[in-house]
C-alpha cells in the first residue's frame, strides 16, 4: 500500500475526473490539495473569498473575470470537480493528446477551441455571444490601468473591435474571435506548465 494510492482515494470520483479533465492522478492530487488549502473552513467547497486569496489572481487584471468563470449561472461555490474543471482549460497540450484521442469523445477541456471558448467568455461580460466596443472597453481598462489615456483606450477598442468584425454588426461574435486569433499560439500561451 503505497502513500500515493491512499490519498488518491480519497478524492471523490477522481477516475471520472481525470478521464474528463486529462489531469494525471499525481496532479490531480497535487490539486485536491490545492483545493483543500484553499478550503479554509474544510466546508467542501470554494466561495468567492477562498479563491481570492491565490495570489497570482489577485495581481492579475482579469482575475476577477477568472475568478467569476469558476462560478457559472450564478452559484455562489465550486466543489472540487468544478475547480478542476476550469483549471483543464489552462493545462497544456500534449502532442500525443490529440493523435489518441476517439473522435466520438468529447473535445477536451485544454483545446484550442476549448481554451478560446474560455478566453471569450472573459470578454463577453453580458454572456450574449458577442463582444461589444463597451465590453472590449471594459476588459482593457482592466488590463492596462492607469497607464493609457481614455482617448487611447477608446481607439484601441474600436480598432480592435472593427479589425475583428466581419458582418459589420458592430461586435465580435465567437467565430470572429477565433479566426482573429488563428496565428496565436493559444494553446501554449493558456497553458500553466503545473498543470500537466
Amino acid at each position: 500500500m503505497g502513500s500515493r494510492g491512499s490519498h488518491a482515494a480519497r478524492i471523490p470520483d477522481a477516475d471520472s475526473i481525470r478521464r474528463e479533465t486529462g489531469f494525471s492522478q499525481a496532479s490531480l492530487l497535487r490539486l485536491y490539495h490545492r483545493f483543500r488549502a484553499l478550503d479554509r473552513n474544510k466546508k467542501g467547497y470554494l466561495s468567492r473569498m477562498d479563491l481570492q486569496q491565490i495570489g497570482a489572481l489577485a495581481v492579475n487584471p482579469l482575475g476577477d473575470r477568472i475568478i467569476d468563470s469558476f462560478f457559472p449561472d450564478g452559484n455562489l461555490r465550486v466543489d472540487f470537480p468544478g475547480f478542476v474543471r476550469v483549471l483543464a482549460h489552462f493545462r497544456p497540450v500534449d502532442d500525443d493528446d490529440s493523435s489518441m484521442r476517439d473522435p466520438k469523445e468529447p473535445e477536451p477541456l485544454n483545446s484550442r477551441m476549448n481554451k478560446l471558448r474560455f478566453a471569450f467568455q472573459l470578454y463577453d461580460l453580458d454572456r450574449d455571444g458577442k463582444i461589444s466596443r463597451h465590453e472590449m472597453l471594459q476588459v482593457l481598462r482592466l488590463m492596462v490601468g492607469v497607464q493609457v489615456t481614455e482617448e487611447q483606450l477608446e481607439s484601441i477598442a474600436d480598432r480592435t473591435v472593427q479589425e475583428a468584425d466581419e458582418d459589420g454588426d458592430g461586435a465580435v461574435s465567437f467565430l470572429e474571435f477565433t479566426k482573429s486569433l488563428e496565428k496565436m499560439d493559444i494553446e501554449q500561451k493558456m497553458s500553466i506548465r503545473i498543470l500537466k
